[in-house]
């Protein structure tokens, strides 16, 4: 068995997170931080109610979507500000069955740390979007840190409402999944249990045997 993270490491320099020092070891007796997490950073889970009104929240999640056999879909290297069509799913396309993961490899998280990670992503059409719904996948994990165009509000909600409707489960930000050797992976992806939540970080990995 070979466990592969796929999950970009939290620090200080990430984008809406803030640690500061809780406890010294050489003072207080132990060593204890406080964090302070934007609930969309780094690798991330979304729930409906991050762009549905009424939408589930992240306790009311089925953690088995969560869990469970994947497909990696190769598509590195990725252009900037590649809009990803059901055509770039090549042959792949006629054997996605009822309830299936699909993980988009596209090297984007070796963009990250500049502005073009953000800003030039690489993104789900609408097109794939209503494609991946009407083929009930469940699941679906991409590399850059949203699934549409975040300086683009109307393809934002547009996509992410057309697959939370469809109930698609959302993660964003994955990273190395140019390390994975197979393209048939088991996935877990795990949040926070958050009442009410519309997001958390997770720790995601796959495993192949």
């Amino acid at each position: 068995m070979r466990v592969i993270d796929l999950t970009l490491p939290v620090d200080d320099t990430m984008r809406g997170v803030d640690i500061s020092v809780a406890r010294r070891l050489e003072v207080e007796g132990w060593n204890a931080t406080t964090l302070s997490l934007y609930s969309h950073s780094g690798t991330h889970m979304d729930a409906p109610h991050h762009f549905l009104p009424g939408g589930a929240t992240l306790d009311q999640q089925d953690l088995s979507v969560c869990v469970g056999p994947a497909t990696v879909i190769n598509l590195a290297p990725a252009e900037p500000k590649q809009l990803i069509t059901v055509e770039d799913l090549g042959g792949l396309a006629g054997s996605i069955e009822t309830g299936a993961r699909l993980l988009f490899r596209t090297d984007w998280y070796k963009r990250y740390g500049t502005d073009a990670y953000r800003d030039e992503l690489p993104r789900i059409s609408l097109e794939l979007a209503h494609w991946l719904v009407e083929h009930q996948v469940a699941m679906i994990g991409v590399e850059p840190p949203s699934v549409a165009d975040v300086n683009n509000m109307e393809e934002l909600t547009e996509v992410h409402q057309t697959l939370f409707r469809g109930g698609v489960l959302i993660v964003e930000g994955l990273a190395y999944l140019d390390q994975l050797e197979s393209t048939a992976v088991e996935f877990t992806a795990l949040p926070l249990k958050i009442n009410g939540g519309d997001g958390s970080p997770v720790r995601a990995i796959a495993i192949e045997r």
